[in-house]
């Protein structure tokens, strides 16, 4: 089978395949339109016989009636009836048009199938005519014998085996050549890019080297700064150390200097008041071991402001609250320290105390 008359009977069968789709496609868009236009027309009729005033009919129409009631009201089903009819008109339009372009593709395929053919079939004729032509051109004495033809051909196939050979010889030594250049291309390259790399790792060695070098170096001066200024404040911290020590020594200093002007101020004045006065009746409350003992009953006692003495003794520091003008006086005061559990003095006695000094 020739090729155009292949593709003439390939046409063929896609035209005749398009038609029948094409047909199916209408056939299927007119029962579909009949179908919607049948239930448009029992709709309206319902609606007619809905509208019409009703009649006495048998008992047996009554119970068919009253077996078929209507689901929707025939406004609506009449709406519906519509929407669905639209759409299958615009479903069956959309079908003919994707079966016109289909049979418009078709029609293309088939044009292009039928001048590629005829075009086939022309250069076919044409060159049948120019080989007919040329053969009917050559004069009789010139046509070769068998033997001399053979000879001929086999020169020629010979010239072409020499120049095929030729042309294989020149292109095995131009891909050498050329596969010579690109080795010497590739050996250059990968020389320039080996130098290029050394070149790299060498900046960049030097480069972390130098890096490495000025890290070195801003972590030694950060450790001078550091300790410099570990030891400026280690410094200044003694100083105020030591400033603080010698203001909490000049202030003990001065606190006990002023206690011992204190003390010897009060024994003096009680002294005085021993010596020169008649209140000689004194409340001793505690014997201290040794003065700290001691001012802390005194400070506890001053707190609840009682007058308070001291007077050193072998035993210790004797501590008295007066003096009183009478034992009577002194007895009540010593009553009253002894209720007082804050002080915890309940031993307190009366004694008519006289200074070492005097006795």
């Amino acid at each position: 089978m020739s090729m155009n008359n292949k593709q003439r009977w390939m046409g063929g069968v896609v035209l005749l395949g398009g038609g029948v789709l094409l047909a199916a496609l209408l056939l299927k868009g007119n029962d579909e339109i009949e179908q919607d236009k049948a239930q448009a027309r029992t709709a309206q009729q319902t609606a007619q016989t809905e509208s019409k005033p009703k009649l006495a009919q048998p008992a047996q129409d009554s119970e068919m009636v009253s077996l078929q009631p209507l689901a929707i009201d025939v406004e609506t089903e009449k709406r519906l009836l519509e929407e669905q009819r639209h759409a299958r008109e615009k479903a069956v339009a959309e079908q003919e048009a994707r079966a016109a372009e289909f049979l418009k593709m078709q029609q293309e395929a088939e044009a292009a199938a039928a001048r590629k053919a005829a075009e086939e079939y022309a250069a076919i004729n044409a060159r049948r005519m120019a080989a007919q032509q040329s053969s009917d051109n050559i004069p009789p004495e010139l046509i070769e014998d068998d033997a001399a033809k053979a000879q001929r051909l086999a020169e020629e196939k010979r010239k072409l085996e020499e120049k095929r050979k030729a042309e294989a010889e020149k292109k095995a030594a131009e891909d050498k050549r050329k596969a010579e250049t690109d080795q010497k291309a590739a050996e250059e390259k990968r020389k320039a890019e080996a130098e290029k790399k050394a070149a790299e790792d060498k900046r960049k060695a030097e480069a972390e080297k130098k890096a490495a070098e000025d890290k070195r170096k801003a972590e030694a001066e950060k450790k001078a700064a550091e300790d410099k200024r570990k030891a400026e404040a280690e410094k200044k911290a003694a100083e105020e150390k030591r400033k603080a020590d010698a203001e909490k020594k000049a202030a003990e200093d001065k606190r006990k200097a002023e206690e011992e002007a204190k003390k010897k101020a009060e024994a003096e004045k009680a002294r005085e008041l021993m010596e020169n006065g008649d209140k000689n009746w004194m409340v001793q409350v505690a014997l201290a071991a040794n003065q700290a003992n001691a001012d802390a009953v005194v400070s506890k006692l001053r707190a609840k402001g009682y007058k308070v003495t001291t007077s050193p003794t072998s035993k210790g520091i004797r501590i008295m609250v007066g003096p009183s003008k009478d034992r009577e006086t002194a007895d009540a005061a010593r009553k009253k320290i002894a209720a007082d559990e804050s002080l915890n003095m309940k031993s307190a006695w009366v004694i008519d105390w006289v200074p070492l000094d005097q006795r």
